[in-house]
């Protein structure tokens, strides 16, 4: 008699009906995370088991298992100390892609970074058609891309940000992203990949698209122990306020949970998508040789969610006022710091 793989136990776990399948605990979450990480799985079961997870929906536990196996991937001697860097401020996930309007949280993260904020970025790219993703965005306005770790810390010692694609930072992960468009569904590793901070920053903002999953990503960095966190519905899924959408952004700050409830910031009947998608727009908001309302808006509900996660500002009007200052008193002569 064949012995079953060992992988099997955790597509069984997943995969016995309606009556006798659970989910995962965070250690079996971690453990079958672990096995994909080292190439202990085949094909076949990592299909199985990303399409399971997907029917029930991931549990916070299991999220926390999966980042937690991820992170010790990068291995245990890692620290931005190590390597003559001053701790991170914040890391910022970039996954989902533009297609409605342009990636208008960029130029909040230059603005951001001119302010002496340091930001490490990480994302990936392809995994969806007829979106705009972070990388070429980058690669357009001349921003080097990392190589890895190391190259990311040298780059924002130099100018407080760098961008280390998923493929660079986790090949293997990037790897499992790739398959949303030969299983046709999201898997579970589009929120993981959100939660890694691999620079362990104090302070992580995460944006999403489903609103059902604010709570996963807020009670699953509850359990990592995150410091602090910040999840909202973004604009395509990303970290961009839509300014003319009220909306709730959830917080984690030292283990303790809220929701803070944030207005809309322009009319209703502003613009909405942008059929052009022009990207040379950025630099021209940015210079201010255009007007875009739509686009100061975005900007500055980004920056206002990004300085209240990171305390400060201790109340949202607070958080928008520091943000419109920020914002109009950047140096339009230069893009970041």
């Amino acid at each position: 008699m064949t012995e079953p793989h060992p992988f099997a136990q955790y597509v069984r776990i997943l995969g016995r009906g309606r009556i006798g399948s659970r989910s995962l605990t965070q250690a079996e979450a971690e453990a079958s995370m672990g096995m994909i990480l080292r190439g202990e799985a085949l094909p076949e079961q990592i299909g199985a088991f990303m399409m399971l997870l997907r029917v029930k929906e991931e549990t916070a536990a299991e999220i926390a298992g999966f980042a937690t196996a991820v992170r010790r991937s990068f291995g245990q001697t890692y620290s931005p100390e190590s390597m003559g860097l001053e701790p991170v401020d914040l890391d910022w996930s970039s996954y989902a892609g533009k297609r409605r309007q342009l990636p208008w949280f960029l130029l909040a993260v230059m603005a951001l970074t001119q302010s002496g904020i340091r930001i490490f970025m990480h994302g990936t790219e392809g995994h969806t058609p007829g979106r705009l993703y972070t990388r070429e965005i980058l690669e357009g306005l001349g921003f080097p891309i990392a190589l890895d770790l190391p190259d990311a810390a040298a780059q924002i010692r130099a100018r407080n940000f760098a961008f280390l694609p998923l493929q660079n930072l986790s090949p293997r992960l990037h790897d499992l992203i790739q398959l949303r468009s030969i299983l046709g569904l999201r898997s579970p590793v589009h929120t993981v990949s959100r939660m890694l901070n691999p620079m362990k920053a104090p302070c992580s903002l995460h944006g999403i698209f489903h609103p059902s999953f604010m709570a996963t990503h807020q009670e699953a960095a509850r359990i990592l122990g995150d410091p602090h966190l910040g999840v909202f519905r973004g604009e395509g899924g990303e970290i961009e306020c839509r300014p003319n959408k009220p909306f709730d952004v959830r917080t984690v700050h030292d283990g303790a949970l809220a929701t803070e409830e944030w207005p809309a910031l322009l009319s209703e009947s502003k613009q909405q998508v942008d059929a052009e998608m022009e990207p040379s727009r950025l630099m021209s908001v940015w210079r201010g040789d255009i007007q875009d309302d739509y686009a100061d808006a975005a900007i500055i509900g980004t920056l206002a969610v990004a300085l209240k996660v990171m305390g400060k500002a201790d109340a949202i009007e607070r958080a928008l006022g520091a943000a419109r200052d920020l914002w109009g008193n950047r140096d339009k002569s230069r893009l970041g710091a």
